[in-house]
């Protein structure tokens, strides 16, 4: 999918603010940038005209924006089954997991009187870690500006192409990375330290990532009796009939193990963006 820079975005105020569990931060208002700006639709096209010559498969980032805005009401009214808590996710995330965009690639420009400046880079959707990008500066012609930039790109897009096929073997070879946070309701009257069959429970999780991560990658970055976070958690992307597996569909494997004997653990599986998956054990 692609959306215009943040950059891009700051310098013609297309932004806003949200509140992020108290704190107010700024980011790209999208929507607004699709309906008031002349040049961006006719860029991605143009890009995106492009990348699909080159094999990619790309989502329309402006009809994702509308069909997330007529669910917006739904977020809304959800709500924690125990204490009422409500959502909280960047409007960034939300697009993220809505679209199920894999790469998002961002374009951002610069044109003046001589000149067209254009930067290009890809981020995987589920770290956010940027996997390409192509830069480059080409003198100004009388071509409209969606048609200088698709030039530019056109003269530049090798190497950037080249960088997102070493990101896909790579994924193809070692899989996806994600995040996986273990947590535990207050109620719970267990925690990771509760032994089952001599074992320590965390242990036994440690024990299942092994068994079903790609080459046994995985990270335990920070652990306490009641939480654990297991970063660069790589999950293949196939599971054994051939369908597609994403943060969640692994995590709901463990949480499936662990609702069994002799567990009986329940939990409640939660997302964050589309690479953090949440289980928090003790109820749903």
């Amino acid at each position: 999918m692609i959306l215009p820079s943040d950059n891009w975005c700051t310098q013609r105020y297309f932004t806003t603010e949200y509140d992020n569990q108290g704190v107010m931060e700024r980011i790209p208002n999208y929507r607004q940038a699709f309906q008031e700006d002349l040049e961006l639709s006719p860029v991605i096209s143009k890009i995106g005209e492009l990348l699909t010559s080159f094999g990619y498969s790309l989502k329309d980032a402006e009809m994702e924006l509308k069909n997330i805005s007529a669910r917006t009401s739904e977020d809304n009214v959800t709500f924690s089954k125990s204490s009422g808590a409500q959502l909280t996710e960047s409007p960034l995330d939300v697009l993220k997991r809505r679209a199920k965009a894999d790469i998002i690639i961002q374009i951002g420009w610069v044109v003046n009187s001589s000149s067209v400046t254009f930067t290009l880079e890809a981020f995987d959707a589920y770290t956010s870690k940027r996997i390409a990008t192509s830069t480059a500066t080409e003198n100004r012609t009388t071509d409209a500006i969606p048609v200088q930039l698709q030039l530019a790109v056109e003269k530049h897009i090798k190497p950037f192409d080249k960088q997102l096929d070493v990101f896909y073997s790579n994924m193809k070879s070692n899989g996806r990375e994600i995040v996986l946070t273990i947590r535990t309701w207050d109620n719970w009257d267990g925690d990771l330290e509760s032994e089952y069959n001599n074992e320590e429970l965390l242990g036994h999780i440690q024990q299942w990532l092994t068994k079903n991560t790609v080459k046994e990658q995985f990270n335990l970055s920070d652990a306490t009796e009641n939480f654990a976070q297991f970063e660069q958690v790589m999950i293949p992307l196939k599971n054994e009939s051939g369908a597609a597996i994403d943060a969640r569909s692994f995590a709901r494997g463990l949480q499936k193990y662990l609702n069994a004997s002799p567990f009986n653990i329940p939990s409640k599986l939660m997302m964050r963006g589309l690479g953090e998956a949440i289980l928090v054990l003790g109820e749903k």
